[in-house]
């Protein structure tokens, strides 16, 4: 789950950290208000979309007037906001962030990840603040720092030192970064968080060091820990495919592709991802039913991939584990029936049951066109989705 940049700061503020002074706004007038609150010269009209590049695509202006404020306001509230990250259909700008202006000396990234090999958290810290951390680890790895971090310890004072001066921190601002640092991580553990960035942070011309943008994610099944959390969500920013599949407790990730795909465990979705890819195919979305799927879940599995509006074909590709093929084959017909399926269904059933699965299959009187390994399934729904079967 993401939250926006506002909310990411008051969580960081709850721990300690130091953000400039900052009003959320939902309105031109609401914004022209904020400024006039928060008082000074100069503020920063801010974009609030679950993006990055805000700055690049014309979302974070400087407003050295009210009249300013009024003006970018205006132009930013309501745009289709483009960046590399919400893709060329852009996001709707709904919500802006007015922030008091900061003399800013120097740009530094901080930012904390869970590290799957070392099952720690770490901590990866630059001197190039303010850019994309892909391409400054892409261009010039040697400028990214990082901590493995002891969980039981926690990110000790040497090692919060030591990276803060890596990056460039003066020495009269270590204590200061050492601090944000402990509380990013803080705040990172307390939280059940996947991601907690903070990008740029900033030296200001006085020595002070400041948290000038902030961006969180959270592990989806911890959400039940942080209620305060889930109350954060944004659905305006999220696909309703997948707020649908939510529902379902179905995993679904929208793609550009025209192949729908329902399968059962998302290493196997994934490899079914990759063989459609493989047959000069393309995917239309990720979808793991799960271990559990019952009629319900699979006819709505069925009626969110028939949303897709380039849907030529669907690959259902299932291991009957704990899940048997004959439910399966059941789910997919009676799915199949209450949609009334227009594209063709190529199915492929391996494990429990399996016989039975196809025996109720092809006594469906649907016409279902059945495969026997993964590599037969994907020539087929290729094919199919070419109108060649």
């Amino acid at each position: 789950m993401k939250i926006h940049e506002y909310q990411a700061k008051e969580i960081l503020r709850r721990y300690g950290v130091t953000t400039p002074k900052s009003v959320p706004c939902f309105s031109v007038d609401e914004a022209v208000k904020a400024a006039e609150q928060l008082g000074g010269k100069v503020w920063v009209v801010k974009a609030q979309i679950h993006a990055g590049g805000r700055g690049k695509g014309g979302g974070v202006k400087v407003a050295k007037s009210i009249a300013e404020v009024r003006d970018w306001a205006s132009k930013i509230l309501g745009m289709q906001l483009k960046t590399h990250q919400t893709g060329p259909e852009g996001q709707t700008v709904r919500r802006l962030l007015i922030e008091e202006g900061a003399d800013i000396r120097k740009e530094l990234y901080v930012g904390m990840v869970v590290d799957r090999g070392t099952q720690k958290v770490v901590l990866m810290a630059s001197s190039e603040g303010g850019m994309d951390i892909e391409a400054v680890a892409a261009n010039t790895p040697e400028k990214i720092h990082k901590v493995m971090i002891d969980p039981v310890s926690g990110l000790a004072d040497g090692d919060a030192d030591d990276v803060a001066r890596k990056i460039g921190v003066p020495d009269a601002s270590v204590p200061q970064a050492r601090t944000i640092l402990q509380s990013l991580y803080k705040a990172f553990w307390d939280t059940d968080a996947s991601l907690a960035e903070i990008n740029p942070m900033i030296v200001t011309g006085d020595g002070k060091v400041v948290a000038l943008d902030a961006k969180m994610n959270f592990d989806s099944n911890a959400l039940f820990r942080h209620p305060d959390i889930v109350e954060m969500r944004d659905l305006d920013e999220e696909d309703p495919a997948e707020i649908e599949a939510s529902k379902f407790d179905l995993s679904y990730i929208s793609l550009d592709g025209n192949i729908g795909c329902l399968v059962n465990g998302a290493g196997l979705a994934m490899a079914t991802m990759d063989t459609i890819k493989l047959y000069g195919g393309t995917p239309a979305n990720f979808l793991d039913v799960g271990g559990g799927a019952t009629v319900e879940k699979v006819t709505a599995a069925f009626k969110i991939m028939l949303r897709h509006p380039g849907l030529k074909a669907i690959l259902v590709n299932i291991f009957g584990g704990i899940m048997k093929c004959d439910t399966i084959a059941e789910g997919v017909i009676a799915a199949a029936k209450e949609v009334k399926l227009s594209v063709p269904l190529v199915v492929r059933m391996k494990g429990t049951n399996e016989e039975l699965g196809r025996k109720i299959l092809a006594e469906s009187g649907l016409p279902i066109i059945s495969a026997n390994n993964m590599a037969e399934a994907a020539e087929r729904v290729v094919a199919a989705a070419k109108g060649k079967n």
